[in-house]
């Protein structure tokens, strides 16, 4: 649902920068495209993945029902701050990416002269680490999964909900309208708010069995 519903903000923020890439890169047929979206939903699972093991270790670092809680809560908490950002009621505008931004930058015109494919495929995975508020809630989200392969999963499902517009974005982007691409951010933001906050409220109720238990 977060990805489908952040088509509007991914044609804002990618849809030029996407379109514009397959122009130099002159592709022609279905591979480049599928090498650009295939490696970019691969960096989203591998993100999850990880987000989801340092979850786990931290979890196990500390007693686990205690931990499992305040990580919940945190991560819920983190979750809400990005979505807020994402409506730009932030007074803190997220700058956080996976990479550097000027590396990736470099690297992703870099990609444009390694031919149609190759260069989609490494295109593609740096879109994937780009910042982006919308990811890095996600991957905040991961870091409650139960497992590193359910965390990958989570990340892979947003990146799916993503494909339709990031596949249509030569053809939409300059023809979605601000105003709709605007709401359909908004959607985007409040279920990721309520994503947040359903998590916080499960790490308390969580923390709160626990710290019982324990006492």
């Amino acid at each position: 649902m977060a990805g489908l519903l952040g088509s509007g903000h991914c044609l804002g923020m990618c849809g030029g920068l996407v379109s514009g890439f397959f122009m130099k890169i002159r592709a022609a047929g279905p591979a480049p495209y599928l090498a650009y979206h295939g490696a970019r939903l691969a960096v989203y699972a591998l993100v999850g993945l990880v987000a989801a093991g340092l979850g786990t270790v931290l979890v196990a670092t500390g007693g686990v029902g205690l931990a499992q809680g305040l990580l919940q809560i945190v991560a819920g908490l983190l979750v809400i701050l990005l979505g807020i950002d994402l409506l730009g009621l932030s007074p803190f505008r997220n700058r956080l990416g996976f990479a550097p931004l000027a590396w990736l930058r470099r690297q992703f015109v870099a990609a444009t002269q390694k031919g149609p494919t190759v260069g989609a495929l490494i295109g593609g995975a740096i879109n994937g680490l780009m910042p982006c508020s919308m990811t890095m809630a996600m991957a905040a989200q991961a870091t409650t999964a139960p497992s590193p392969p359910e965390g990958a999963l989570l990340m892979l499902a947003f990146g799916a909900g993503t494909l339709p517009s990031m596949l249509s974005a030569s053809v939409l982007f300059g023809k979605l309208g601000p105003r709709l691409r605007g709401w359909l951010l908004k959607g985007a933001a409040l279920f990721v708010i309520l994503l947040g906050a359903s998590t916080l409220w499960q790490g308390l109720r969580f923390y709160l069995v626990m710290a019982k238990l324990a006492g």
